[in-house]
């Protein structure tokens, strides 16, 4: 099959760009390079097709969609802070760009069209395990442009038999992520931040719990909804690892994997922010019985190799940390 990648040079794309290659199939890569970084795709460079535009173009969404079986839409603005400075543009991108690759899709006869949403669509629904049929109330803008999307995924796949299927990941973390980015995720924060001898900032009491979830796994899902059997298309399913961490817990092991420096630091402590959720786990049994979908990285080594990956690749000869350049994760 050949496979179109949105936002394939970024942290989640990249990866399942690897995950596609590795598998055999052909793979086209849209970027616009305004997150993701070219050197993340270095190691299959000489394997897929890459093309830098906009899936806020509607002519670029047309030309990528030609002669591709499958889409993997990884391409999006994630940041909750940012969505709140920034609404208009998460809009823009999240939803518009959504829906033209979703036209692009239609038109071209592309088969499967498999959709990256977020565990932020549940917002702070009552049950701590989320399941998919919860009533969905998003927090922020960015939770809104999510599900705005998976609306209009769902909707091509009832009126014109579009093939789509929604991901709602939580909390993706691993190889790749950026702990540079202005809005950057809590696990490559941290990690830059310990890594340097500074202490990170942990908002509210840190009890927030959140099912963190390895990027193997997120890759393996996709992979399964771009070729699970056409009666599972139409819906949306949880991506996680069914258990849950508090960022307290979570800034104990990273400190513990880091050593050295940071076996000392205690973090900063600063008020909620606004549109944070208190409360994210995953029930994952849909997504185990339709999908085929199950875990195979638990939190603790998911932690342990993200972690040796930030020093083999972020640490300078001499001990100094580095920063990079690469795609923030998710919410």
């Amino acid at each position: 099959m050949t496979i179109l990648v949105t936002g394939g040079a970024g942290f989640i794309g990249s990866n399942v760009v690897r995950g596609l290659v590795k598998r055999g199939e052909s793979v086209r890569v849209l970027d616009d390079f305004s997150s993701g970084k070219l050197s993340n795709l270095n190691d299959v460079m000489a394997s897929v097709e890459i093309v830098e535009g906009d899936v806020r173009d509607a002519e670029t969404c047309e030309k990528v969609c030609r002669g591709v079986d499958g889409i993997s839409h990884q391409a999006a603005l994630s940041s909750v802070p940012g969505s709140i400075d920034e609404p208009i543009t998460y809009h823009d991108v999240n939803v518009t760009g959504t829906l033209n690759l979703l036209r692009a899709a239609r038109d071209q006869g592309t088969q499967r069209f498999v959709l990256a949403s977020s565990a932020s669509v549940y917002g702070d629904a009552v049950d701590v395990v989320k399941t998919e049929d919860l009533t969905l109330c998003p927090l922020s803008p960015y939770a809104c442009t999510k599900l705005t999307a998976e609306a209009y995924a769902l909707a091509f796949k009832a009126t014109c038999g579009l093939n789509t299927v929604a991901l709602r990941y939580f909390n993706v973390f691993g190889p790749f992520q950026d702990p540079d980015s202005t809005y950057a995720a809590v696990v490559p924060n941290f990690a830059a931040r310990l890594m340097s001898s500074t202490p990170p900032t942990i908002f509210g009491d840190g009890e927030q719990v959140r099912d963190f979830t390895f990027i193997e796994d997120v890759v393996a899902a996709n992979l399964l909804a771009l070729t699970c059997d056409e009666s599972a298309c139409g819906e949306a399913y949880n991506v996680a690892c069914g258990s849950c961490y508090s960022v307290n817990e979570l800034f104990t092991v990273m400190r513990d994997c880091i050593g050295g420096g940071a076996a000392h630091i205690e973090p900063l402590r600063q008020p909620t922010r606004k549109g944070d959720v208190r409360s994210s786990m995953a029930s994952i049994d849909k997504a185990r019985s339709v999908l085929g979908y199950s875990p195979q990285v638990e939190f603790g080594d998911g932690i342990r190799r993200t972690v040796d990956w930030y020093l083999q690749n972020l640490i300078a000869p001499g001990g100094t940390a580095v920063r990079d350049e690469r795609e923030s994760a998710f919410d």
